[in-house]
């Protein structure tokens, strides 16, 4: 079976709070709060960049693992905030974690999901026997327009998979993908913030594409929601995630350890592999997992999972998931717009 080897995170410590954002804008925070279970998100520093959370998230992955990184023979990372128009964020990890030059890397582009059709890469490559170990990064600074919606849920942060065979913590047993040609959200090129198109991101996007990939997993698989004891979905937002989760059938105690957008806000391609993540943190084995992403544009991919008991030895070896949620500080819009280059000269 291929599976998950190795997991690890990476969330920068600053905040930045909806009411702070709200007083810039002179809007109402509660209102805010309420329509989009969103309280604070995670900001990535000066210093940080998709490229450096994920190089952390990877090494995290690499101490849970306990593996040589020259036996990793892929490294896809997933983003719609790579630091460089021209030049891979890939081929940076690989070097940051003395992985061989003898393998093959690319950065991956599809909105909110680009983390996840990595990991699918990774367990065809590893099934096919062309590579050991496959690493696949979902990781993004993301972007909101100064006054935007999307400013109150842009987030930073990522989560990286290690793939292989040997050793293996979280057994994938199966995945499936749905995906059409819907304008939900965008950005051209050079343009420095995405727009999104209202009326298509909630039915036609982000609900039909969730749950056709959950339903054709589960149909594909043969299980129902009651099968499942954690669940994850992809989380614009709070409200969507929640409301999505209810509609396929699942109870709070199985989707709220996925859920941290209320607590970091929206981090794009690393939202699923971040829920899925703090809940690998929480299992012992035996726990079966749906996770289902979602990107605009528009798709999802869904996976079955079913953790093995050697997750019990691993889990603590890198830091989790839940102490960079609670290592916090918060700072003021005037620095946000700083850390996040908001001032064009």
């Amino acid at each position: 079976m291929v599976g998950i080897v190795g997991y690890g995170a990476y969330i920068p410590r600053y905040r930045i709070k909806v009411e702070e954002i709200a007083r810039v804008w002179n809007k109402d925070p509660e209102a805010i709060k309420k329509g989009l279970l969103v309280y604070e998100k995670a900001v990535a520093g000066l210093d940080e960049d998709t490229a450096t959370i994920a190089v952390e998230a990877a090494k995290n992955a690499l101490k849970r693992a306990e593996i040589d990184s020259k036996d990793i023979g892929a490294v896809y990372v997933g983003s719609e905030s790579h630091p460089y128009a021209v030049k891979p964020t890939a081929t940076i990890v690989a070097e940051a974690i003395d992985a061989t030059p003898n393998l093959t890397a690319a950065d991956l582009e599809f909105a909110c999901k680009a983390g996840t059709a990595g990991i699918q890469i990774c367990l065809g490559l590893v099934k096919s026997g062309m590579v050991k170990y496959g690493l696949a990064i979902g990781a993004d600074t993301a972007q909101g327009a100064p006054g935007d919606a999307l400013e109150f849920t842009a987030a930073s942060g990522g989560a990286a998979y290690i793939i292989g065979n040997k050793d293996v913590i979280a057994h994938i047993n199966d995945t499936f993908s749905y995906t059409t040609d819907t304008p939900d959200f965008w950005r051209r090129e050079g343009k420095p913030y995405p727009r999104h198109g209202g009326r298509f991101t909630g039915e036609p996007a982000y609900f039909k594409h969730v749950i056709n990939a959950a339903k054709g997993l589960m149909e594909k698989v043969g299980t129902k929601p009651e099968d499942y004891d954690y669940c994850v979905f992809h989380q614009p937002n709070g409200k969507f995630y929640i409301r999505v989760a209810k509609i396929l059938g699942f109870k709070e105690e199985q989707y709220k350890y996925g859920l941290l957008t209320p607590y970091i806000g929206n981090t794009y391609s690393g939202a699923v592999p971040l829920g899925l993540s703090n809940i690998l943190d929480k299992c012992e084995g035996g726990e079966k997992i749906l996770a289902v992403s979602y990107g605009s544009g528009a798709g999802s991919d869904a996976f079955d999972i079913i953790v093995d008991e050697k997750i019990k030895k691993v889990k603590d070896r890198a830091k989790k998931t839940k102490e960079y949620i609670e290592e916090k500080e918060y700072i003021d819009y005037a620095i946000y717009a700083k850390f996040r280059k908001k001032i064009k000269m």
